[in-house]
């Protein structure tokens, strides 16, 4: 650890307080806490309110751990963990095997040299150019630096641009609408999740940073030496994070911070959206025509900001749709639900009856002279709900049973950043921090989580159903209440390209429900573009295809053929995957490991894929190396340990090896570990209610076994054990299916496994499956 303009600051002693370790040296103090015997945390007051909107409730366990004085410095170790304190509040840890995991570095900063001068600098200014500055410093700004191994990869932080290894980047957190088409170069974007994974010489740990201020990581962009941490105010406060795997990391951060609970199933289907449908009741009428005409499965459609009245919040507009209700409550019936996006800038308007209670009840953001901060969003002047506090989050969730009684089924929160159109919010717009007032610097990065809090809860009461919020602007822990997806892309190749490591650090930084805009929200697609997008996205948790008004419209259909049966085969594929993701979800919100991965994530010694950016696994079993670039029909695919079986021609590969794959257009390159039995669902235009009478099993291989999940998929009778379990096993003798658990009441009436070269058929009879 190292913090600026320190004298000399020496060990002098410790004191052991239940499971909390106060290190005392000369000028300072820090704490340190077992929470587990693989993760502690390490605190230190600088005067700010110790409140974390990421960690919810206690995470210490009753854990043994040691601390004793060696030669020169303090040692506390767990079953897992070593730290060793020294002077001058260095901190260093190892695994319990002694290998090195996060060192402090003992030297000092050398900033890089950009050679630009004041007058170089107002001069490229003058011309247009964007001269790099260097992180801004003030009496609160600290500095965690860290040593720099050679063989050292970083991943996790939320979805940051460019490539899936974060060494040699540099990024800030501070969530910004940036509408400029998202680059390599970005530092910031919409979401600030201060989650680091390292790769050390192969051993696996992670440091979360449990700091909402505006914060920078530099992972090796200044020097191969060190990287670092840093942030504009703040105590210093973040958690070490041990783990024998990296996957054993990524559940210890989800422990800790929270995991995706199981979704209703219907959101795994497809979602189609674009801004301007919401504009009329016809017009997503002839959308939803559309959809069913050329026979394309689909489960949700969403509305931008047109159907409110006058993009006032909590409204319907009343001028082109007759009867909200009756229009929500007709596509049910076709099986579709409604998403509807709310933003949370409050219309100024003293007729408007939300902005007249808020106001009333002192529920918006003030700026420093006591008057309600007035910005522009949408509806024009608007005003923002004060999402720190208790009451105006359960506000804010009351307001919306309007959209639920109208039979609304998810809400999309967009522009909480929170986006402004007349300036930036300045940081001393005072914002509540739970009961204590505060800054907007303090809060901007969790306003998105907290107001993504309010609308699960808001949901969750008004429905009684797991509540699908989506939300464009998040904070470490957000992903107990919310899906996300990356924001305003653009449809570029490489945006598209951009998708796997995107949604894989989300993944592994605790967003397993996550998506991209199919197609690119801004700018105008292509046939090839969309073709090859709806395949390498059709394994991502969120399925939506999403554009820009004024933007050529991508819709399946609009290109016609073979464009359109292309897009319809890679959504027939996806519902035909459902009951495999809906299994993989209900492993997830046990253990936090996300859906679509890294190859990293299982084979995190395998030197191959440490930096591999155009592949990704869903689960453990399926491994997708969709084609990412323009004009391509080959390309080459990396098969890691193990043998591969091809999907589509059943080729059997060996692993540890690259193989080169035929690729045209319609093909997506897809493999399957051999010896895997995965549920096969049935093809449908959409996830219905009604239980499934019959299940496919397909096997890939001679053997294997496959635990499958069923509950009603929409509510949460399944906590109370209304749920059942299959369990399937397949060897050389013997094949058999145990109903394991049968708390759901409805069950498979019949089963069907179905080899390369052979089918089975099960039937439920005398309370067990018998073969005929």
């Amino acid at each position: 650890m190292m913090r600026l303009n320190m004298n000399r600051n020496n060990l002098e002693k410790y004191i052991i307080d239940r499971n909390q370790v106060k290190i005392k040296f000369t000028n300072s103090i820090l704490t340190l806490s077992v929470l587990t015997s693989e993760i502690v945390r390490v605190f230190q007051d600088r005067g700010c309110s110790n409140n974390s909107y990421a960690i919810e409730g206690s995470k210490t366990k009753e854990t043994s751990f040691k601390v004793k004085k060696i030669a020169n410095y303090f040692e506390l170790k767990t079953s897992k963990l070593i730290i060793k304190i020294y002077d001058d509040e260095k901190i260093d840890v190892y695994d319990e095997q002694e290998n090195p995991l996060i060192i402090d570095y003992r030297g000092n900063r050398i900033p890089l040299d950009r050679q630009v001068d004041a007058t170089h600098q107002k001069l490229a200014e003058s011309e247009g150019h964007e001269v790099v500055a260097g992180t801004k410093k003030n009496s609160h700004y600290y500095e965690l630096v860290k040593e720099l191994s050679a063989d050292e990869q970083f991943y996790g932080l939320g979805d940051k641009t460019g490539f899936l290894n974060k060494r040699h980047y540099a990024y800030e957190n501070w969530n910004t609408d940036n509408p400029e088409p998202q680059v390599e170069s970005f530092m910031r974007l919409y979401k600030s999740v201060p989650f680091l994974i390292g790769l050390k010489n192969n051993h696996p740990y992670g440091i979360f940073f449990d700091n909402t201020y505006h914060s920078y990581f530099d992972l090796g962009k200044e020097s191969n030496k060190y990287y670092y941490y840093a942030a504009d105010d703040g105590n210093i406060d973040y958690y070490i994070i041990g783990g024998s795997s990296l996957k054993k990391v990524v559940e210890n951060y989800t422990y800790l911070t929270g995991r995706t609970p199981l979704p209703q199933k219907w959101t795994l289907g497809y979602q189609q959206s674009r801004w301007g449908y919401s504009i009329s009741a016809e017009k997503v009428g002839e959308i939803v025509d559309k959809m069913r005409k050329y026979h394309l499965p689909c489960d949700a459609i969403h509305l931008d900001i047109d159907y409110m009245d006058g993009y006032r919040v909590f409204t319907w507009r009343t001028d082109t749709y007759d009867d909200p209700k009756k229009f929500i409550n007709k596509l049910h019936k076709l099986g579709l639900h409604i998403i509807t996006i709310i933003d949370p800038g409050v219309k100024k308007d003293e007729s408007y009856q939300i902005y007249q209670e808020g106001l009333k009840k002192g529920y918006f953001v003030k700026a420093p002279n006591g008057q309600v901060y007035v910005n522009k969003v949408w509806p024009g002047d608007a005003v923002y709900p004060d999402f720190g506090r208790k009451a105006v989050r359960k506000w804010w969730a009351e307001n919306c049973k309007f959209l639920v009684d109208l039979g609304v089924d998810g809400i999309w929160d967009d522009m909480n950043e929170p986006a402004s159109f007349n300036g930036e919010i300045p940081e001393d717009i005072i914002f509540s921090d739970e009961d204590k007032k505060s800054t907007h610097g303090k809060i901007h990065n969790v306003y998105g989580h907290n107001m993504a809090k309010a609308t699960y809860n808001g949901l969750k009461k008004a429905s009684g159903k797991r509540p699908f919020v989506i939300t464009r602007a998040a904070y470490a822990g957000t992903q107990k209440y919310s899906t996300v997806w990356t924001g305003d892309n653009q449809s570029l190749w490489v945006h598209l390209q951009m998708m796997i490591p995107q949604l894989c650090n989300l993944g592994m930084s605790g967003f397993a429900f996550a998506g991209t805009d199919i197609g690119g929200f801004g700018a105008d697609t292509t046939p090839e573009l969309l073709t090859r997008w709806i395949e390498a996205a059709i394994f991502s948790p969120l399925l939506r295809n999403h554009a820009a008004l004024g933007t050529r419209s991508q819709e399946p259909w609009v290109f016609g053929e073979p464009t359109l049966s292309t897009y319809r085969k890679y959504l027939q594929l996806r519902y035909h995957f459902i009951p495999y993701l809906y299994d993989l979800f209900v492993k997830e919100s046990k253990n936090g490991l996300p859906l679509m991965r890294p190859l990293v994530l299982n084979y995190p010694t395998d030197s191959m894929v440490k930096n591999m950016n155009d592949e990704y696994m869903v689960g453990t079993r399926i491994l997708v190396a969709p084609v990412v670039e323009e004009g391509k029909n080959f390309r080459s695919v990396y098969l890691p340990q193990g043998e591969w079986i091809d999907f589509w021609n059943n080729v059997t590969y060996s692993g540890n090896n690259t193989i080169l794959v035929n690729a045209p257009l319609d093909k997506l390159p897809l493999f399957i570990k051999k010896d895997t039995i995965l549920p096969w669902g049935k093809l449908k235009n959409h996830i219905s209610s009604k239980p499934d009478e019959k299940m496919i099993f397909r096997v890939f291989g001679e053997h294997g076994n496959y635990t499958h999940y069923q509950d009603n998929g929409a509510d949460f009778a399944y906590k109370n054990g209304e749920y059942n379990l299959y369990e399937i096993n397949i060897d050389k003798n013997r094949t058999s299916i145990n109903l394991k658990k049968h708390g759901y009441q409805p069950i498979y009436q019949r089963i069907e496994l179905r080899a390369m070269d052979k089918k089975i058929d099960f039937i439920f009879k005398d309370q067990k499956y018998i073969q005929i």
